[in-house]
């Protein structure tokens, strides 16, 4: 997924700022669900962010197109761990491996099956 930097993702100097690159992998998650017709929350449904291990390696600044990919690491019954990297022309400049939670009703849940199968798709 692409996304543009924009001047509210900036400092006043127009690098991105820190908090934003999360944001951003947020957004490409979102996406890839809306992409297949699903939503990835529902009224008593939803993934949640247990542990994110994150490494900044360069900056973006405002105006820059990144691209934002995803890969899917391991999958459980009610977790998932993925890579998320960002990158401006092929040039490295974000890594974060997160786990995911999938929690219904506000409690620890299986994945359900038509997920699991969307995550597949990130092997």
């Amino acid at each position: 997924m692409q996304i543009r930097v924009y001047y509210e993702d900036t400092d006043c100097g127009g690098v991105v700022y820190h908090s934003q690159y999360l944001n951003f992998c947020e957004r490409a998650r979102s996406e890839y669900f809306f992409d297949r017709g699903y939503s990835p929350h529902s009224d008593d449904s939803f993934f949640v962010v247990k542990r994110v291990e994150a490494d900044y390696i360069a900056s973006a600044v405002f105006a820059d197109i990144l691209d934002i990919n995803t890969k899917l690491i391991t999958i459980k019954n009610a977790s998932l761990t993925i890579e998320q990297t960002i990158y401006k022309e092929n040039k490295l400049l974000f890594k974060a491996v997160i786990t995911l939670a999938f929690l219904k009703n506000m409690k620890p849940s299986k994945i359900p099956l038509e997920f699991k199968e969307i995550f597949q798709e990130l092997l």
